[in-house]
């Protein structure tokens, strides 16, 4: 045998041992980031209103918890420094970090989108650019793979009704229905060329379904150190944290810790000096923790797992994963024709949104839509007049004010085409001065001397929460 025959059949033998070598085992994903809750918001500070909670599951229930900020809180006041701004946010951030320590919560990520001081959650969709913080959320569940996710309520309240916590709540439902889904952002989920090289575009990250989402509040009735004043109460409906989710004494002692979640709550607050820090300073001064010892609510959204609605949080939760569960999406009704009248803007979303990812029991927290006014305040309320008929329309509004407003629409009378949607704005001036109290507000409209439909909406006058 001569040395090329030689070299030819050791290239043959290589070849050969290689085709039968076994492969290596797939790596696990990395289990450090692993949750068993995603906490998902809007701000630096927003964890603190459901901070007993958080000590409890954390410290004492041992539950693994990471959280998502959308925003580093840029556009916030500073209760102790003249910082502002991008600056502020930086300073937030660390803020956060601190008080999350503290709570023995390692992971968090900070989205870097702004800070959009108002009430209406498509301005804050739109800032964020929706589809991008999306992504991010879905990519962050996919890594974290919890089994629960918690987040503000998305609905439009009597609170501080913050745009950014509603926005918070919108794209955290959404990436609930979406991280299972293999063709949701699918560059997330195929597997990258080359692990160990550079340059990867792909993520090797895995479709993860969680199996429960719950909500909290800022409503002025859902009482805790910002606000506990009895005035706030509707007349005209149920609370809306009453009965709708588990309930967690804020009374309650800590076994690992040996005080209350209230003094742990005002702990974790005052980390937040920037945002009202003080609260927790002079609490833990004083000694005093009546204005932290509100019990803390959440409201259940939807289970995938079973469990009753006031059921603790992971009651149903076994580990592993489940399968994807499609939401029902958004679907077109068709309707016998007819002309209506229904509030525009973030209720028309919402009345949808709700629907898309059966939500059955968001829906139907509030029957009535309300808000919230201060003295002299303007509110600026969409109307959409639709006409599904075959024939062009006139139809006249008439708005209905309590005593000392003034206001409505700029016209009375509204041309509406056959398919067409008139999109009406209303502007209503609240009084100068009054009672804290509810009041209503309600508008008729009309066609051809015929009623076609009429809106009600109550409003809180006297503590108004973001401007809207």
């Amino acid at each position: 045998m001569n040395a090329r025959t030689a070299i030819l059949c050791l290239f043959f033998c290589c070849v050969a041992a290689a085709k039968t070598a076994t492969a290596p085992a797939l790596l696990p994903p990395d289990n450090r980031y692993k949750a068993d809750m995603l906490l998902i918001v809007a701000h630096p500070d927003d964890d603190v209103v459901i901070g007993g909670y958080l000590a409890r599951a954390s410290l004492d229930q041992h539950k693994r918890i990471a959280v998502i900020y959308c925003t580093n809180g840029d556009g916030g006041g500073n209760s102790v420094g003249y910082e502002a701004g991008a600056a502020l946010g930086q300073m937030r951030i660390q803020e956060a970090r601190h008080a999350l320590q503290f709570l023995h919560i390692e992971n968090a990520w900070f989205l870097g989108q702004h800070d959009n001081p108002g009430q209406n959650v498509l301005w804050s969709l739109g800032r964020w650019h929706h589809g991008e913080v999306l992504e991010d959320v879905v990519r962050l569940i996919r890594l974290t793979r919890p089994d629960v996710i918690l987040t503000w309520l998305p609905n439009h309240v009597v609170g501080e009704d913050h745009d950014d916590h509603q926005a918070a709540g919108v794209i955290a439902t959404e990436a609930f229905d979406l991280a299972g889904d293999p063709l949701a952002f699918p560059a997330q989920v195929s597997a990258p060329r080359n692990r160990t090289g550079m340059g990867n575009l792909t993520e090797g990250l895995h479709p993860w379904q969680p199996k429960k989402i719950y909500y909290f509040t800022d409503a002025f009735e859902d009482f805790g150190p910002y606000w506990h004043d009895a005035r706030v109460i509707s007349p005209f409906r149920k609370s809306i944290v009453e009965g709708t989710g588990p309930v967690f004494s804020q009374t309650d002692i800590s076994p690992s810790r040996h005080v209350s979640y209230a003094k742990l709550t005002a702990e974790h607050q005052r980390f937040y000096m920037t945002q009202e820090g003080d609260l927790g300073v002079s609490a833990l001064a004083k000694n005093d923790f009546r204005d932290f010892s509100y019990p803390t609510h959440l409201i259940f959204g939807k289970s995938l797992v079973g469990g009753s609605i006031t059921g603790d949080v992971f009651e149903g939760v076994t580990p592993g994963p489940i399968p994807f569960t499609p939401p029902p999406g958004y679907h077109h009704h068709e309707n016998p024709p007819k002309l209506s009248l229904e509030l525009g803007g973030p209720w028309a979303f919402y009345r949808e949104f709700w629907k898309a990812h059966d939500l059955p029991n968001i829906a139907k927290l509030l029957p009535v839509p309300e808000i919230a006014a201060g003295f002299g305040g303007t509110l600026h309320i969409p109307l959409l007049i639709s006409n599904t008929t075959r024939k062009p329309e006139v139809v006249k509004l008439i708005c209905q004010l309590p005593a000392g407003w003034s206001g409505g629409t700029r016209f009375v009378r509204y041309p509406v085409k056959p398919g067409e949607t008139y999109p009406v704005q209303a502007e209503i001036v609240a009084p100068k001065t009054g009672g804290h109290e509810w009041q209503q507000i309600r508008w008729n409209a009309e066609a051809g001397g015929h009623s076609i439909g009429s809106i009600t909406l109550r409003v809180y006058l006297g503590t108004s929460g973001m401007p809207q």
